[in-house]
């Protein structure tokens, strides 16, 4: 998110040596998540894992670890070989760990106090597009393949539009007349100025994101909404398929008692501003594999 600064732990390199021995311990809880900014990472998960672990000594669990991975295929490796026990993701990364690894949903997560989020389309204000299929033969900054709120919403908004996309090697190339070109800006700050300094056309990102950069920079030129993607729920905890129920039912019981206890507080809002969890009912995993199928076609139709 916008104005974010990375957060620098001593002792990170735990993380490394942990990635290179296999998970053996069954009193060891690993917490892992894909990130591309470890040092942040670590900083976020800590606090978190660090209030769990003791309230989950009746189930066997001593100690905790966070194991971190670089991508998705590499998460979908630690999960089906027993190296990580608990996932935290937001769906785009979820959802193949799902299809891919066998993990199970066990709460939904609301962070940043809400539990749905959308995306918005944005352009130049000044810029003469107004609706999605004014984006053909134009150019999309998205995030990376692994954002949910900058890439996946906006993709697959897209394709159900009936809009085809391809992926373009840099800024500088154009899109064939009947398609949509879009790019990797790696943040949601470059999305933004990319559009304003006319880099790329359009780009997308979340409703919040968009609100924290007009609110950040007042005097920025305007960034105008030209299409709101559905909403999808925003974070999921995850747990690997054999994990050992009771170990998983203590620990949806502690997370879910999380949000009323005030000793949790400081590792919720370390915890991406988590304000509480949901119990996963019947329409939500519904929902969650019908994101899932949608999610898969929509890859399969842009990469």
């Amino acid at each position: 998110m916008f104005g974010r600064k990375p957060f620098h732990a001593v002792g990170v390199l735990l993380l490394v040596l942990a990635a290179a021995v296999a998970k053996a311990d069954p009193g060891v809880l690993v917490l892992g998540r894909v990130s591309d900014d470890p040092q942040r990472h670590y900083g976020q998960l800590q606090p978190l894992l660090d209030y769990v672990v003791p309230r989950m000594a009746g189930v066997g669990i001593r100690e905790g670890r966070i194991l971190l991975a670089h991508d998705t295929s590499r998460m979908t490796s630690y999960l089906r070989h027993g190296r990580v026990d608990w996932v935290t993701e937001t769906m785009a990364s979820a959802l193949g760990l799902i299809d891919r690894a066998g993990a199970r949903p066990l709460l939904f997560t609301h962070r940043d106090g809400v539990a749905m989020y959308h995306s918005v389309l944005v352009v130049r204000d000044d810029a003469p597009l107004h609706k999605l299929a004014d984006l053909t033969g134009r150019r999309l900054a998205l995030q990376s393949p692994r954002s949910t709120s900058a890439y996946l919403l906006p993709a697959m908004t897209l394709l159900d539009a009936g809009l085809p996309m391809e992926i373009l090697p840099t800024p500088a190339d154009q899109p064939r007349p009947d398609k949509i070109g879009y790019v990797f800006a790696n943040t949601e700050d470059n999305i933004a100025h990319w559009v304003i300094l006319g880099v790329v056309d359009a780009g997308a990102f979340s409703a919040r994101d968009l609100q924290e950069w007009r609110a950040e920079r007042p005097d920025a030129p305007a960034l105008r909404v030209i299409a709101t993607t559905p909403a999808v729920r925003r974070a999921v905890e995850l747990v690997r398929g054999d994990l050992d129920p009771a170990v998983a039912a203590r620990l949806r019981e502690v997370l879910l008692g999380a949000a009323n206890d005030p000793q949790a507080g400081p590792a919720l809002r370390a915890f991406f501003e988590t304000t509480g969890f949901d119990l996963p009912d019947a329409a939500g995993l519904a929902d969650l594999a019908d994101l899932g199928e949608r999610a898969r076609r929509t890859r399969e139709a842009i990469e």
